[in-house]
C-alpha cells in the first residue's frame, strides 16, 4: 500500500505520494504541485460595488433616501416616487407634505414657508454667525440660555424622539415655533450643505418687519380654529 504526506518545497505545497516496493528497491516519489491561487486572481466584491472592488460611486446629491412610505435603500412602493435627495429637493412644496412626519404640525403652508425661507436668508446675510442657531445642539442650548426668536422644524426628522420635546419647551418659553417640509429646506436657505434639523432665527432691525409678519402668521397658523 502507498503512503501519501505533505511537504513544503520552495515556498508551494508539494504531494509526496510513497510506493512501497519490494525490500530491496527504492521507493518511487510522485510530486504533484499544489495549484498556484494568486491574489491578483481574486475576484472582491464590495457589497455597495460592483465585481473587481469596484465601488459604488454615491455623492451627496445622489445618496438614495428611505422614506418611511417608501422600500429598502430608498425604492420606492409606488412608480414615480423620488428615490434620491436631489429628487426630492426638486418636489413641488405641497408635494413635499406628503413625506413628513405625523408629528410635524403646524405645518407652514406654502406661502408661509416661502416667507420664512426668505427670512433664513436674510438673517444669514447680515450675520449668520449671531442672528442664526443651527442644529439641534446649539438651537436646544440657545432656548435654554434664554434667547428669543422663531423655531423653523425640519418635519422629515427621524427618528421623531430626538426632537419631540422641543415644540413643548419652545411653549414654556413662549416661543413661535413651525414646521417646513425638510432638512434641505432649511439648509438651502441659510447656505449650508448639510441638512439641518432646525433653526432659531433671531430678530435684526435689517428685517424686522418681514420677521414680524413671519412670526404673526406662525401664531395664527398655531391657534386653535
Amino acid at each position: 500500500m502507498g503512503k501519501r504526506s505533505l511537504a513544503a518545497v520552495n515556498g508551494e505545497e508539494e504531494v509526496v505520494a510513497q510506493q512501497q516496493q519490494t525490500p530491496g528497491k527504492k521507493s518511487k516519489k510522485i510530486k504533484v504541485e499544489a495549484a498556484d491561487e494568486t491574489l491578483d486572481e481574486t475576484i472582491i466584491t464590495e457589497e455597495n460595488g460592483g465585481e473587481n472592488g469596484e465601488a459604488a460611486d454615491e455623492t451627496l446629491d445622489e445618496t438614495i433616501i428611505t422614506e418611511e412610505n417608501g422600500g429598502e435603500n430608498g425604492e420606492a412602493t409606488n412608480g414615480g416616487q423620488p428615490k434620491t435627495r436631489r429628487d426630492l429637493m426638486e418636489l413641488p412644496y405641497d408635494t413635499k407634505l406628503s413625506f413628513v412626519s405625523v408629528i410635524a404640525n403646524p405645518m407652514a403652508n406654502k406661502k408661509l414657508g416661502k416667507k420664512l425661507f426668505k427670512l433664513m436668508r436674510k438673517a444669514g446675510k447680515v450675520s449668520r454667525k449671531t442672528l442664526l442657531r443651527i442644529g439641534l445642539k446649539d438651537v436646544q442650548l440657545r432656548i435654554r440660555k434664554g434667547e428669543k426668536g422663531i423655531v423653523v422644524f425640519a418635519g422629515d426628522v427621524t427618528p421623531i424622539e430626538i426632537m419631540c420635546h422641543l415644540p413643548a419647551v419652545c411653549e414654556e418659553k413662549e416661543i413661535p415655533y413651525i414646521y417646513v417640509p425638510f432638512r434641505t429646506d432649511i439648509s438651502t436657505a441659510i447656505g449650508i450643505r448639510r441638512p439641518a434639523l432646525m433653526v432659531l432665527i433671531k430678530k435684526h432691525d435689517d428685517f424686522a418687519e418681514l420677521y414680524d409678519e413671519c412670526e404673526a402668521k406662525i401664531k395664527e397658523q398655531s391657534s386653535p380654529a
